[in-house]
């Protein structure tokens, strides 16, 4: 083997544990967080994630990949470059930026509008950008726990009328059901009440021809 199929060989190599290592990357990565799921951070210009997200969905692309996830992580990717390209995704994206930003830096009691590269900002550790990161995985998770109680809480009220509905339904053909044998058995109560009211006029005629012949 030549040193040109050598490299060759350890390029190919190279690409295959990169691709893995992307892969497995998005995989772990917080996945109601597209900057997290693309690895980049939240002041990103949308021109760069265009062109972040054309380099690492070449790099992991199911059709170059046998990884059995690759389709998997290949969407996250999709979908976490698709709500930073859409306005209204990506406003509600930065008002959790700006939300995990506010708390922190009221924490640390500085002006609300300082910058990223004010000292006490760079200062810190572990990095202020993390801690933006970690607030916000907190913040999205509140959010999204809420969103499956309100989803759950419609459901049952959903479910509540649903059943209210076809008590109501069973009631409404129950009754029906009760006047249609009531009326199917109306010649049969007549007929029962007659011979009731000729038996009871037979009783007492014989009661009183006892009587007139006791008398």
């Amino acid at each position: 083997m030549s040193t040109e199929d050598i490299d060759r060989e350890v390029s190919r190599e190279a690409q295959r544990i990169n691709q893995e290592i992307e892969i497995e990357r998005i995989l772990r990565s917080f996945k109601l967080n597209p900057f997290d799921v693309l690895d980049i951070d939240y002041g990103i210009d949308e021109k760069s994630i265009k062109a972040i997200y054309r380099k690492k969905s070449l790099l992991i692309h199911p059709d170059k990949v046998k990884h059995e996830r690759a389709v998997e992580a290949f969407d996250l990717l999709k979908k976490a470059e698709s709500e930073l390209s859409t306005p209204e995704k990506r406003y509600k994206v930065d008002c959790v930026v700006s939300d995990a930003r506010m708390f922190l830096i009221k924490d640390l009691k500085l002006p609300l509008g300082v910058h990223d590269d004010h000292p006490s900002i760079k200062a810190l550790h572990p990095p202020f950008k993390l801690q933006v990161k970690e607030k916000m995985k907190q913040l999205m998770i509140e959010d999204e726990l809420r969103r499956r109680r309100a989803i759950k809480t419609q459901l049952a009220n959903e479910g509540a009328e649903a059943r209210k509905k076809d008590e109501e339904i069973d009631s409404k053909k129950r009754k029906a059901e009760e006047k249609k044998e009531w009326e199917s058995n109306r010649d049969n109560r007549i007929s029962g009440w007659r011979s009731f009211q000729k038996g009871d006029k037979e009783k007492k005629k014989r009661k009183k021809d006892k009587i007139n012949v006791l008398g």
